[in-house]
């Protein structure tokens, strides 16, 4: 059995800014029966690691702490009790822990077997360690609760992020017609070349205006927002009736109005969204898992990079995340 070994890890001591990132050298424990070790080549990094670093996710952190859900990696050694993996295997990181039991920042990381995933060889490990938070939840709204249907009209508002561009190759994928949306003239191309079959400016371009003309003037059939705050009034003026509007991140930073009467009048369904509806399921989990593996397998779904750190940049890259300058994930590369 292999010892116990020190590695570069990712700690914080307290709440706070990027700064409270600490790069330290810790101890790696031999991985218990049901766990592996495994070498870090890249870690995907969420905007649910940057709320728990400022101590704004329902469980506190238990210090000193770690973040992380999503990596990629080699197989460097497993639990007695692990037969499906062995040491050598390129693999990566499914999110389906909690953030005081594990964390991936580090190049050296013991996590549980049952978060372990093979990837295609066509794929980097900065792209490996980009595939299941984005669409999962992409997945969760698009396919398992709103069960988009062919020719039916998605909003998707920053979309720009990672989950963004997931929604947009997955509504594509599906028929759909994507609308993202950027408050940033720079990003217009970058989302085009992405696959977007539309592109609203909203710094420049009416919301409502576009989306009813590329609609024929019905309005959107599912909206998903990242956003929130002043944005949200014109998201529901531009769905349609009976429209499912999916509010799953807090990106905007005023309050927006709710907007009563148009909910009632076109019998609006919104819903708060994270990927624990998915988690908690094994039946959804598995389905989630088939359609994306099946997805990047044969290229329709292909993790979009936006920018790579080394590890001893993890302050500045979660500074750039913050920032909302970039197009697709933004990764630590080992």
């Amino acid at each position: 059995m292999s010892s116990p070994k020190t590695a570069k890890g990712v700690r914080f001591h307290k709440v706070g800014g990027p700064d409270v990132l600490k790069v330290e050298t810790v101890e790696i424990p031999v991985p218990a029966p049901h766990e592996v070790r495994l070498h870090v080549k890249a870690v995907g990094i969420n905007r649910m690691d940057t709320v728990i670093r400022m101590g704004q996710f329902p469980i506190p952190p238990v210090f000193p702490a770690h973040l992380g859900f999503e990596a990629a990696g080699v197989i460097e050694s497993v639990g007695s009790a692990v037969t499906a993996i062995k040491a050598g295997d390129k693999v990566n990181v499914f999110p389906a822990f909690m953030p005081n039991e594990y964390g991936t920042y580090g190049d050296l990381i013991v996590l549980p077997a049952y978060a372990i995933q093979p990837f295609p060889d066509a794929l980097s490990f900065e792209q490996a360690a980009s595939v299941w938070a984005t669409y999962l939840v992409a997945y969760g709204m698009l396919v398992d609760s709103a069960k988009l249907q062919a020719g039916q009209a998605v909003i998707i508002n920053a979309a720009s992020s990672s989950a963004g561009l997931s929604a947009i190759q997955i509504t594509n994928s599906l028929g759909g017609i994507s609308i993202a949306l950027t408050t940033s003239k720079a990003k217009k191309e970058a989302l085009l070349a992405a696959g977007a079959q539309h592109v609203v400016v909203t710094s420049e371009e009416d919301i409502v205006t576009r989306v009813q003309t590329i609609t024929n003037g019905k309005g959107a059939e599912v909206i998903l927002d990242a956003v929130g705050g002043s944005q949200f009034e014109k998201l529901v003026a531009a769905a349609a009736e009976r429209a499912q509007l999916f509010a799953y991140g807090m990106l905007g930073v005023d309050y927006g109005a709710y907007p009563t009467f148009q909910v009632v009048m076109k019998m609006l369904t919104i819903r708060g969204y994270n990927m624990t509806d998915l988690l908690i399921d094994p039946a959804k989990s598995a389905a989630a898992i088939a359609f994306i593996q099946q997805g990047v397998q044969s290229g329709v779904l292909k993790p979009v990079v936006g920018q790579s750190f080394p590890l001893e940049e993890v302050v500045e890259a979660h500074r750039f995340m913050e920032a909302n300058g970039h197009v697709g994930k933004v990764v630590l590369s080992l």
